[in-house]
């Protein structure tokens, strides 16, 4: 028999998740004061927008990354009159260099134009780029600092037809000078519309790395948990002694690797194992044999191999199944709970075991 290597299983899964998850470019366009980097904070994990000046692009745009963010951000930093023609020059040629680069991580997958609702206007200026980011990307109209609306955002739907949508937004609790407090609206469907708008390959990291919509990050993790249960099913029915796991177990090890990339979690070894470690156990105690045959039950991250008997389908979908529903709630309930913070992982294997002991 081979041993199976635990190390090995976890670092392919590693990669996996994260190729699979990718990244996402957004190009943020409008005038100095509008809230850009507000919104950016609001919607975005990391406090993206105080990172530092980030990359430069060109001469007026910078490009804003934040390790274990899966979220590129291209600032244009301003469409001021003064050098209007000058920026809206570089960025027409960022979008046409960026979205005819044959890879496709490199390409601008969604843009937000931000006007300010206290503005009351659409300048010129916000029309020409509006046009030219349209030409090459969705465009998405941010109406920002959002108070009363009075036909507004009906105006920029027909100044801008060129937008897919116009959604108003205000990013912070805010209060009036008469003492009316605003609290933050819209942003859960700013990022429901975004999400339909990004291309297919970016939906996970677009839900990874916003922090508004729980609900798109466990939508992207179901799917990661159905995908292994067929994964498993499919496995169970070879006919052949699962002796040593090779092909449940890393499935199992990739479904944890991928709901954590969906909720926007630090992937790496020290937290797959941990969880890995942690399942062991708390099988062995709650579904007894069926987790044997599964093989996770005498998994010990370093151990080096796993033993186990011989596995059906249901068995290995159903222990698929519970790992990861049970992983997704476990996740659900702590950024519900606490939705600044991310969890280490001890605290998030401690938590996973005591979803896993609950009787289903």
């Amino acid at each position: 028999m081979d041993d199976f290597n635990v190390s090995d299983a976890v670092r392919r899964a590693l990669d996996e998740a994260l190729r699979k998850r990718g990244k996402v470019n957004i190009l943020i366009a409008g005038k100095s004061g509008v809230g850009k980097s507000t919104l950016v904070n609001a919607v975005f994990q990391g406090k993206m927008a105080d990172t530092g000046q980030g990359r430069p692009v060109t001469k007026h745009a910078r490009e804003i990354n934040k390790p274990d963010i899966p979220v590129s951000l291209i600032d244009t930093r301003g469409l001021e009159v003064d050098q209007f023609k000058e920026t809206v020059g570089e960025l027409e040629q960022l979008l046409k260099d960026r979205n005819g680069d044959p890879d496709p991580t490199r390409h601008v997958h969604l843009a937000w134009l931000c006007i300010a609702e206290s503005s009351r206007r659409v300048e010129t200026g916000e029309s020409e780029v509006a046009r030219i980011l349209a030409a090459r990307v969705p465009l998405v109209v941010v109406i920002t600092k959002r108070s009363n609306d009075q036909g507004f955002r009906q105006e920029v739907q027909r100044l801008i037809p060129e937008a897919k949508q116009v959604v108003r937004v205000r990013a912070l609790a805010e209060e009036d000078e008469e003492g009316n407090k605003f609290l933050p609206k819209g942003l859960d469907e700013l990022i429901d519309i975004s999400m339909d708008l990004v291309p297919e390959g970016q939906k996970s990291a677009f839900a990874a790395a916003q922090r508004i919509s729980l609900g798109q990050k466990q939508k992207r993790a179901h799917g990661a948990v159905a995908a292994a249960v067929a994964a498993a099913a499919a496995a169970g029915a070879a006919p052949i002694p699962f002796a040593d796991a090779a092909l449940l177990v890393p499935i199992q090890i990739s479904m944890l690797a991928g709901i954590s990339a969906c909720f926007g979690i630090p992937v790496n070894t020290a937290l797959i194992t941990t969880l890995v470690s942690s399942a062991s156990g708390t099988l062995a105690a709650t579904v007894g044999g069926r987790a044997l045959a599964a093989g996770l039950l005498k998994l010990v991250p370093g151990a080096g191999s796993v033993v186990g008997g011989v596995i059906a389908a249901g068995t290995a979908a159903v222990i698929t199944g519970i790992l990861g529903e049970a992983y997704l709630a476990t996740l659900s309930k702590f950024f519900t709970e606490d939705p600044d913070r991310m969890p280490d992982p001890d605290e998030l294997a401690r938590r996973f075991s005591e979803e896993l002991h609950k009787p289903r």
